[in-house]
């Protein structure tokens, strides 16, 4: 038995943007309850989301504009109109992001009225900033800050600001008040209506499995009040930035542009900033998929200057040191690495140390020669296996777009004719000995290329791929993937 997951249990990805809903995004409401019950019917019992950060205007949650934050996007505004915080004329007609804003806005006017006249939210408020000041405080004041800013970057405020001089900052939370208070109010719903799908998950035995990105952005709280643990200079840009080098993605490799740790000065501590950052998404989640799971053991460094990821040099990490302390303070580990890409023998020995799963993609596995790891011969239990993941394609896409080699080795493995696409590659991850098995909810759906959710290394039109509505009860792949979950004991 591992630590990670008591059974053999398979899991649907999708993220909550990609909810159906009347917002211009999925949201954390009744279509989030919903969906828990309808993957039920299907036998998975996993939930896989992205990252729950509040994210920039290109909206890739892998860019944050806090590690700690929960994204106020996914509110469900129909919570504030029970509470009495809004209206309901409010969400009449269509509503856009800038609509979803000015509304978050009314319900926290009228939340903060009603606070001091209602003993059990102040009480839970108070509990709230008491127990979340350690990232709160200062992510509500750069939050703000960003507003009054017109959302220029933390390095291009005032000297004072931008350099977190003690004077310059509490003569902002005084000027601006109500603007932090607004960031409070947002993030105590995120967290309440959060916890209450939680809560929900675990009345149905599903687990919520996230996903943790390895670096934080550049312009975010977490760099801006913690400079010393990022490779900036003193006017806050970056000397160096986070990145792989040419890969089966791209032949110039990526620039991620994230800044670099000082893991030096991060050790004095006991690395407690990490700890803090693990703690609180396992606050959100019962399993969590460390992204990019390399860099613990050893990192592509960028200059700031570069463009790409082609010039770099790879330095050492202190995973075993970083892991440990997580160990020591959390007790087990319930993560996920994230081990895609040129993986090392070192960065495998650091994994299994740590009895932490890897990752197989069977849109990696087909093509070559027996010794690949991602062929179904060669997964182990202790791993988890995917079709495809947020990153790939999906799997009508990948297929269709794969040469003939690749094509016919995929279907003479699988025992199939492409006419049994996506299904049998489904039926193959879910027959896996991998613990866990993750099928997108693209593939469910037989959808292709259209349905794409990202292509790393770009910054437009990715995140936006959306469900219509959730599948029926009585839908054909739920039908299916019953079946399947139940032969092959998920």
């Amino acid at each position: 038995m591992t630590s990670w997951i008591d059974h053999r249990r398979s899991a649907v990805l999708l993220h909550i943007t990609s909810l159906p809903g009347p917002f211009h995004k999925g949201v954390l409401g009744k279509e989030a309850f919903d969906f828990i019950d309808t993957m039920l019917v299907g036998g998975f019992t996993v939930w896989q989301f992205l990252p729950l950060g509040p994210t920039h205007s290109h909206g890739s949650p892998y860019e944050s504009l806090s590690t700690f934050a929960g994204n106020p996007e996914l509110i469900d505004l129909r919570g504030c109109v029970q509470q009495g915080w809004l209206d309901e004329s409010a969400l009449s007609g269509e509503c856009s992001a800038e609509q979803h804003r000015i509304c978050r806005n009314q319900a926290g006017d009228r939340f903060w009225a009603t606070v001091e006249n209602d003993s059990a939210l102040k009480y839970a408020l108070e509990s709230f900033q008491h127990q979340h000041a350690y990232w709160l405080d200062d992510f509500a004041l750069f939050s703000t800050l960003k507003t009054v800013t017109h959302n220029h970057a933390w390095w291009q405020w005032s000297e004072a600001l931008r350099d977190r001089v003690p004077e310059a900052l509490t003569k902002a939370r005084e000027e601006h008040q109500p603007l932090i208070r607004q960031v409070i109010f947002e993030q105590f719903l995120f967290a309440q209506q959060w916890q209450a799908l939680k809560t929900y998950a675990e009345s149905k035995d599903v687990l919520m499995f996230g996903d943790l990105p390895i670096y934080v952005a550049h312009d975010s709280a977490d760099v801006w009040a913690n400079p010393q643990f990022f490779t900036i200079n003193t006017i806050g840009l970056c000397e160096e930035v986070a990145g792989v080098p040419p890969d089966y993605f791209s032949e110039s490799g990526q620039r991620w542009g994230n800044p670099l740790y000082h893991w030096q000065t991060m050790q004095k501590d006991g690395f407690a900033w990490w700890i803090n950052r693990v703690q609180r998404q396992l606050e959100w989640m019962h399993m969590l998929r460390l992204d990019h799971f390399r860099a613990l053991e050893d990192f592509w460094v960028i200059p700031g200057n570069s463009e790409d990821g082609v010039l770099g040099t790879w330095r050492q990490a202190p995973g075993k040191l970083v892991l440990q302390a997580l160990k020591d303070h959390l007790g087990s580990l319930p993560m996920i690495a994230e081990d895609l890409g040129n993986i090392t023998r070192e960065v495998t020995v650091l994994r299994q140390s740590f009895a932490l799963p890897g990752m197989k993609i069977l849109h990696f596995a087909f093509g070559g020669g027996n010794d690949n790891p991602y062929l179904p011969a060669n997964h182990e239990e202790n791993s988890v296996v995917y079709t495809g993941t947020h990153d790939n394609d999906t799997t009508m896409g990948w297929f269709s777009n794969a040469d003939s080699n690749t094509q016919q080795h995929a279907l003479t493995i699988l025992g199939a004719n492409a006419e049994d696409m996506p299904w049998a590659l489904i039926a193959c991850a879910l027959a896996s000995p991998a613990q866990l098995a993750v099928i997108p909810m693209q593939d469910l759906l037989e959808l292709g290329s259209e349905a794409k959710f990202n292509t790393p290394g770009t910054l437009n039109g990715n995140w936006s791929w959306r469900l219509q509505a959730l599948p029926s009860l009585d839908a054909i792949c739920w039908q299916k993937a019953l079946v399947l979950n139940k032969k092959y004991s998920r």
